[in-house]
C-alpha cells in the first residue's frame, strides 16, 4: 500500500486555504477586508462542495 502524497488531496487542499485565506481577512476590523474574506469564504465554501461531488 502506497503512502499518499499531497498532490493526492490537492483538491482539497486549495478551498481549504480559501476559506482560512478569507476567515483570516474578514476577522480583521476593516469593512472592506470583512466583505472581501466573506466572500472569499463563500468561494471557497462553494467550491469544496463541487470537488465533494467529483
Amino acid at each position: 500500500m502506497a503512502i499518499p502524497s499531497v498532490l493526492d488531496y490537492w483538491n482539497e487542499i486549495e478551498p481549504t486555504l480559501l476559506i482560512a485565506v478569507g476567515f483570516v481577512l474578514f476577522i480583521f476590523p476593516e469593512p472592506a477586508t470583512s466583505a472581501f474574506g466573506a466572500g472569499l469564504m463563500l468561494l471557497g465554501a462553494s467550491w469544496w462542495f463541487y470537488e465533494w461531488g467529483r
